[in-house]
């Protein structure tokens, strides 16, 4: 029975495609969320002449389908009912001619995304998510932007605008990054996210991106699946394995010291 989940939106999925998900850890979930998101990005963005000729209004009521491999289709629905798994939106199609291409797009796009959120909570119920598991998936998802922020550009706005309100002097940027560093100290344990692909990144952003390791040169918080720290006193990040730190540890420090501060010694007066 749960093998056939995955047959809710999979239809066209090649059988070795299929069988690499079947999501049941929030991890998973949050995998197969992103890649059927990527699939339906690519629809409503690089694909949306493919796509808009496919939604033609003389058809019957087609749908958006999103899958875990990045690819998509404009399908009929499943014929069970229930479905296996939650279905988009139906019909989208009929309204194709009857608006604006851009009015049309973003109105798929705000289905998309709840029907995304919807498989992705199918999965935490049909699995037994508790709160905390919840809670961890829906924060990991709300760090993305939605595809309606994707395809209206909205998401790429949001970006510039916060650069531009974080952009000043040299000595205001080192004052965030202390700041940043210091908010951290209470979950060093945890894995920085890397950013979307899809949100686009200014020459600002771009600079954040190539913090580099102050132990081993490595690149910067925003770049890898890794544990990492802030010193407060030079406002250097290190991996934590570079500077033989631990999550745990990291938690009981109220302000970081690296070894090379740690090693500096007072000027004599």
């Amino acid at each position: 029975m749960i093998d056939r989940e995955i047959r809710g939106g999979e239809r066209a999925m090649k059988g070795a495609d299929a069988a690499l998900y079947n999501p049941r850890t929030v991890e998973e979930v949050f995998r197969d969320f992103k890649g059927r998101r990527t699939g339906m990005i690519k629809a409503l963005t690089s694909d949306v002449e493919k796509f808009f000729q496919m939604c033609d209004p003389e058809k019957e009521n087609l749908s958006l389908y999103g899958y875990p491999s990045e690819q998509w289709e404009v399908n009929l629905p499943a014929e069970e009912v229930p479905p296996e798994l939650p279905e988009p939106a139906l019909g989208i199609n009929f309204a194709r001619d009857g608006m604006a291409e851009k009015d049309w797009l973003s109105l798929v796009a705000v289905h998309s995304d709840a029907w995304l959120v919807s498989v992705a909570f199918y999965f935490g119920a049909r699995f037994g998510f508790d709160k905390a598991d919840r809670k961890r998936l829906f924060n990991m998802i709300n760090e993305l932007p939605t595809i309606f922020e994707v395809v209206t550009g909205t998401a790429k706005k949001q970006v510039k605008e916060k650069s531009s309100s974080n952009h000043g002097s040299n000595k205001s940027k080192s004052s965030s990054k202390a700041q940043r560093g210091s908010e951290l100290h209470g979950r060093h344990s945890e894995v920085v996210q890397p950013k979307d692909e899809d949100e686009g990144l200014d020459e600002e952003e771009e600079d954040e991106r190539e913090e580099t390791c102050g132990a081993c040169g490595g690149g910067g918080p925003s770049s890898l699946d890794e544990p990492w720290i802030f010193c407060d006193f030079c406002e250097t990040w290190f991996h934590m394995k570079c500077v033989k730190m631990t999550p745990a540890r990291a938690k009981q420090i109220k302000q970081y010291k690296c070894p090379s501060c740690s090693n500096k010694r007072a000027r004599p007066d």
